[in-house]
């Protein structure tokens, strides 16, 4: 028992050591990556929602290890044991699934399409999970695969025993697919139509598999049937098994290749491998992934911290994905999920605005510019395709979420300094939204002409989550009204959407200091219970919205009574116990589960509504809380582990909160020049700008118990307010942080430290 106690305490002490002891600065950041982050997750409860996305940057396809059963938006769950196949995936969430799907899965002894039969126990301790590689040993068939990917293909290598039954299954799924075995060619091409709805009826994916090796046996399958007779065959669901004869640890390797185009373009797309080996197509996919990831370089944090701000950079370099292919004539053009038609240009897909605008895409703007330029040109051809701008789209229009938050991914953008695109499309397709109702509920803007002869959107008048949209279109409209000075629009029209922008001020209740459903005959909605989920707001409650009034946080302290109880009720948020009323979904959805299990109160991070909640003691004097509650929140709700995420990662956006949190500052309201100051997380970043200036923030006296800034200074010279302005930023230079133990409450204290508020613009 003692031995056994000391060795408990002897790996306890050195695991404490191993997470707290300083990294070394990053020269191969994609070693830390663990894409396995937020893969221990259940639709109960979400510690992530992710997937080992085997893939490059925005990569048109990923790959992945396959542990559910075909159709299950959980495809890879942390605590399965048995894989099915790997899949090439479009998924971006398990509450969205998937489209443009199929599996391949190597086995050995009799042959098996059926994915249970087929299906390989596997553990962990033999699997190596990269971005730009992944290994497993597949134990019931003593065969061992690797997977290194390209942006539209990808390599497999699989290592066999000695048997003459090796096989590998091809599964095209079901809902139509299509299978054909060229024997002379080594090869196999198919389509799958398998999807979860955003496609026009001629939607295909079109993919073509080559092996290095003549098969010694073939057999198509349709519905569960085995036809040898027959090289091809369409069905609901089709597939194919092509056998070898192998030597003990012999390779087969295939090159796999899709597209939404046609089988043509699927083979044009197997160019991007070539005749390049497995090793060289898995170094290049590292240095894809090292040179995106190597933009930012940090170093004086704990190795855990290390770890999960690659890990979070890694995923918010996944979406929005290239939806757009390379002709023969070497154009970029694409499918359109939007008519079905294929056209020049660019277009991107699996992103939702109501999670992203926030975080994700200021990233973008920040970083990648010119990445984000392309996105905008795809986000136009998207509204001149389909006659609107998508709020969720995966690949097409997806009814889900509330919002037109378009706006503010047009708005930022352009405010930014991005051109080269339609900005006159985009800016037309804005206002179409924010006078009409689209062909879905999540499409243009529901509820939209009460909510422009009101000012809000009622709540008696049966058109759910009406606060939540009234609060979302007012921001909406002032990223429209910012838009509009910058194109120099007609004063009148300026004017319209600034007015709009105030109507949020139409659902505060001074009775509870929260925003509040309200009737069209302008009674607030009784009963009220702030603690209810749902009903008048969407997956939160009026503790939670009623911070999301992003672009006039002066305001919404007016309208509470001052600073000091704007910041009383900001604290509320934290020490109020973790009740809920779920009566409107009927259960606990996992997003509560999610804000009750955090001990953070009804501060609830897993969801996106509050994230920017913290920043906003800095408008009212107390931005030492600030920085208090972002160490926090890293600290305790983002670990680089598979339960590493508090709720939902949602497409990068609350990978892209840790990513800016660490860095010290963060995009509150998107359309401003403005990030607002939090705590940087490391003693150094240095930001590589793609316009070829260096961003260093240092924070030399950082540490664990050093949490509060005493003193900014921006280019050597004090910086007094509680803001950064991103056009100063993007000039390069340094950003100079003092920090320590305890807070400075004279610091950021005065109004003339706040960051940008709608209400103060012109005094």
């Amino acid at each position: 028992m003692r031995t056994a106690l000391f060795s408990l305490v002897f790996c306890l002490v050195l695991f404490q050591t191993a997470t707290a002891q300083t990294a070394k600065p990053v020269s191969d950041p994609v070693e830390l990556v663990n894409v396995l982050m937020g893969t221990d997750s259940k639709p109960s409860l979400s510690n992530g929602n992710t997937y080992p996305a085997i893939a490059l940057p925005w990569g048109m396809n990923f790959w992945m290890p396959q542990t559910g059963r075909m159709g299950d938006g959980w495809a890879y769950t942390y605590a399965a044991d048995r894989i099915r196949g790997f899949k090439q995936t479009h998924q971006p969430s398990p509450w969205m699934n998937d489209y443009g799907q199929f599996a391949i899965m190597p086995v050995t002894g009799k042959v098996r399409f059926d994915e249970n039969e087929r299906a390989s126990w596997y553990s962990h301790k033999s699997e190596v999970a990269k971005p730009y590689y992944y290994r497993v040993y597949l134990a019931d068939h003593n065969i061992t695969t690797e997977i290194a990917p390209t942006e539209r293909a990808a390599r497999f290598r699989f290592t066999f025993p000695q048997t003459d039954s090796a096989s590998v299954v091809i599964d095209a799924l079901d809902k139509g697919s299509f299978i054909k075995i060229i024997p002379g060619e080594n090869k196999i091409i198919g389509y799958t139509t398998k999807n979860s709805g955003g496609v026009p009826a001629n939607f295909r994916n079109y993919f073509v598999l080559i092996f290095d090796k003549p098969f010694t046996f073939r057999t198509v399958f349709h519905d569960k049937k085995a036809d040898q007779q027959v090289l091809e065959f369409q069905a609901d669901h089709v597939g194919a098994v092509v056998g070898f004869k192998t030597r003990k640890d012999e390779t087969v390797n295939v090159r796999v290749a899709s597209s939404f185009i046609s089988p043509e373009q699927a083979e044009l797309n197997l160019n991007e491998i070539g005749s390049d080996p497995f090793e060289t197509v898995k170094q290049k996919a590292k240095a894809a992934w090292n040179k995106e990831l190597g933009r930012i370089a940090v170093e004086g944090g704990s190795v855990d911290q290390t770890r999960t701000f690659y890990s979070c950079l890694y995923r918010s370099l996944l979406f929005p994905r290239k939806f757009y292919e390379i002709d023969a004539s070497k154009k970029v053009v694409h499918y359109s999920p939007y008519n079905g038609q294929v056209l020049p240009g660019y277009l991107f897909t699996d992103t939702g605005f109501w999670d992203t605008f926030r975080s994700m895409f200021p990233f973008l703007n920040l970083m990648y510019p010119s990445l984000n330029v392309q996105m905008q040109e795809g986000l136009a051809n998207a509204y001149k395709e389909g006659g609107w701008l998508p709020e969720w789209a995966s690949p097409g229009l997806r009814n889900t979420m509330i919002g037109s938050n378009s706006a503010s991914i047009v708005a930022d953008a352009y405010l930014k300094g991005l051109r080269g695109y339609d900005i006159n499309a985009l800016y037309e397709a804005v206002l179409k939204n924010s006078e009409n109702e689209g062909p879905l509920d999540a499409v243009g803007r529901r509820g939209v002409s009460y909510y422009n002869k009101l000012g809000y959107v009622p709540y008696d008048v049966k058109i759910n989550e009406n606060a939540a949209r009234t609060l979302e279109y007012a921001y909406a409209d002032f990223t429209i009204y910012q838009l509009a000075k910058a194109l120099k629009r007609p004063q009148a029209e300026i004017d319209r959407f600034a007015k709009r922008s105030q109507n949020y001020r139409n659902l505060f209740d001074p009775a509870t200091g929260l925003m509040r459903g309200k009737n069209e005959d302008g009674s607030f909605q009784k009963p009220f219970n702030p603690f209810k989920w749902g009903d008048a707001f969407t997956e939160g409650n009026s503790w939670h919205y009623t911070w999301s009034v992003f672009h006039d946080v002066q305001g919404l302290v007016g309208l509470m009574g001052g600073p000091q109880k704007f910041v009383a009720k900001l604290d509320s948020v934290f020490t109020l116990p973790p009740v809920y009323d779920e009566s409107y979904y009927g259960s606990v959805i996992h997003e509560i589960r999610e804000m009750q299990i955090a001990d953070m109160g009804q501060y609830a991070h897993g969801n996106q509504p509050i994230q920017h909640m913290i920043y906003l003691y800095n408008y009212a004097g107390a931005p030492w809380k600030t920085q208090y509650w972002v160490r926090e929140v890293m600290n305790r709700l983002y670990l680089p582990t598979p339960d590493g995420y508090c709720g939902d990662e949602d497409n990068g956006q609350t990978s892209a909160w840790y990513v800016f949190s660490a860095l010290g500052f963060y995009p509150v309201c998107p359309a401003t020049d403005q990030y607002v100051l939090g705590a940087p997380l490391f003693k150094k970043a240095t930001l590589h700008l793609e316009n070829g200036k260096k961003l260093v923030i240092n924070a030399p006296t950082n540490s664990g118990p050093n949490r509060y800034v005493d003193a900014v200074k921006l280019n050597g010279k004090p910086h007094p307010a509680n803001w950064l302005s991103h056009r100063v930023l993007m000039q390069g230079g340094t950003v100079d942080f003092t920090m320590k133990a305890t807070p400075n409450q004279q610091r950021g204290t005065k109004p003339d430290a706040y960051p940008y508020s709608f209400s103060t613009e012109n005094r």
